[in-house]
């Protein structure tokens, strides 16, 4: 009789090639960051439109981004992490593609939405490295990881600069379609199946609640400055977006199977953790904000550079690299001194980096030592981020919480933009009649001093932290306790 034919084994990829090609995902998904700052102000001319309008373009990509990442968490925890990650990547594509084709503002503002809905990538491809990643090599890999979320920010300025000074504006985003294609074709390849589902039904209206609130506070915060920091339309908004967020938790707690267990996220390790990477978001897009802007202030002012956009980049490449660079010095950290205190040390010398800008603002070689110094700190701070909340959170909740961790970071990062602006318009000159007032030097000297105190407050708070313990287990939300101790027993191991 002939023999059976033999069934394959399904091909498992060496853990070293899933993470790369989660960190490639998440570097592309974080570029969207970074991607039309070289165009920002031709975009009123590209789009038939004035400024006010176009400056959505970067609002709505921060706004999407921030909503998404939560949900994106939740959505991973419950129908499996892969899924969640190829969708994400198909977005990013459906985006990019809708952006590149158009050239009026509202598809250009749907398109840009669609990108910032794909970086729910990042905190997904967080929680699922930690659990293919042989121990040995699991902080630095969770290091790495959460770096791009840095690193894709401050490389996407001098690729999206060159391409943009050499080509169309269009080929920005058709550059991010291939790289999506890219991704989805890697990712799911590549990417096992990994980990318990946490089953439970979608909160949809957490999830519009949570919109709601914090599309409210974001557009708030970042329109502070266009709108008037004296205008009832910013105070209401921010306002409003508060009372929501705060209605929104109500609910929340009295959910059985919540979008984000508050529970778990007021513990003090989670809680202080979360509030410390609002500041260090903070500390990371004030120097991207500021340090450009001064090195491309006219040299007529005595203390501008006068770079142009595409030596702009290429002067702060260097940092978006050392964040890359620090991630496996991180790991080792986290391993020696444990995650709280590697991020304190890293907010410490992201301080430090803003110390060296204010010494150190007379050459753009000057400004790129300090922009190494914030971003090594950045870097070490980033990287310790997500193991301090994993190894807090039940594993049936990693993908969320994780998500908000990430989510507190862009609440940080948009704060930056708008404290900048507001520090930047409070000390102005004229150099001629009947030019636009620009920024004087002690108005930059004063931006680099906020930024500063505030990673010096971010390493307090990290200090607030428990001291690390070994892994507990976390009671769940009422309702979840079955489902956790489900998800804990079936989660499956990745061998290597």
């Amino acid at each position: 009789m002939p023999s059976s034919p033999r069934t394959r084994a399904p091909f498992i990829a060496p853990p070293s090639l899933i993470i790369a090609v989660l960190c490639f995902g998440s570097l592309c998904g974080s570029l969207m960051q970074s991607l039309v700052i070289p165009i920002q102000s031709e975009l009123p001319e590209l789009l038939g439109t004035n400024a006010s309008n176009t400056s959505w373009v970067v609002t709505v990509t921060l706004l999407a981004g921030g909503i998404a990442m939560p949900v994106s968490g939740r959505l991973a925890d419950m129908y499996g992490k892969k899924r969640v990650i190829v969708i994400s990547a198909m977005i990013l594509l459906l985006g990019s593609v809708v952006t590149a084709a158009s050239s009026t503002l509202l598809p250009v503002l749907v398109g840009r939405a669609l990108q910032g809905v794909a970086m729910g990538y990042i905190p997904v491809a967080i929680s699922l490295v930690r659990e293919i990643a042989p121990p040995h090599r699991r902080a630095g890999a969770v290091a790495t990881v959460s770096a791009t979320l840095g690193v894709g920010g401050a490389l996407g300025l001098p690729l999206a600069a060159w391409i943009a000074q050499s080509r169309s504006w269009h080929d920005l985003f058709w550059v991010s379609a291939i790289l999506a294609a890219v991704v989805i074709v890697v990712s799911w390849l590549l990417v096992p199946e990994q980990g318990a589902r946490e089953p439970g039904r979608l909160d949809v209206p957490g999830i519009i609640g949570l919109a709601i609130g914090l599309a409210a506070l974001l557009i708030g915060i970042s329109k502070g400055s266009a709108w008037s920091w004296g205008s009832v339309t910013t105070w209401a908004c921010i306002a409003g977006g508060v009372l929501v967020l705060l209605a929104w938790g109500v609910y929340e707690l009295r959910q059985s199977e919540p979008l984000v267990d508050l529970r778990t996220m007021v513990r003090p390790a989670v809680l202080f953790t979360n509030l410390a990477a609002i500041l260090i978001g903070f500390g990371m897009m004030a120097q991207m904000i500021v340090v450009p802007q001064l090195l491309e202030a006219p040299a007529a002012t005595g203390y501008g550079l006068g770079q142009p956009i595409l030596m702009v980049g290429l002067w702060m490449a260097p940092g978006g690299l050392m964040m890359l660079v620090m991630a496996p010095v991180s790991s080792r950290m986290i391993t020696r001194l444990g995650a709280r205190l590697t991020m304190a040390i890293g907010a410490v010398v992201l301080a430090g980096g803003y110390c060296v800008a204010l010494g150190l603002m007379n050459a753009p070689w000057q400004l790129m030592v300090a922009t190494i110094v914030a971003s090594t700190g950045v870097g070490i701070g980033y990287a310790a981020m997500p193991t301090l909340v994993l190894d807090n959170v039940p594993k049936g909740e990693a993908g969320s919480s994780v998500g908000v961790n990430s989510l507190m970071r862009s609440i940080g990062t948009t704060t930056a933009g708008a404290v900048m602006a507001a520090l930047m318009t409070s000390q102005t000159q004229v150099l001629a009649p009947g030019t636009s007032p620009i920024p004087t030097a002690s108005a930059f000297q004063l931006c680099f001093a906020v930024g500063a105190l505030a990673a010096l407050v971010g390493a307090a708070i990290t200090l607030l932290v428990p001291r690390d313990r070994p892994e507990r287990t976390i009671p769940p939300a009422p309702g979840m306790a079955a489902s956790a101790a489900s998800a804990e027993s079936a989660a499956p191991t990745l061998a290597h």
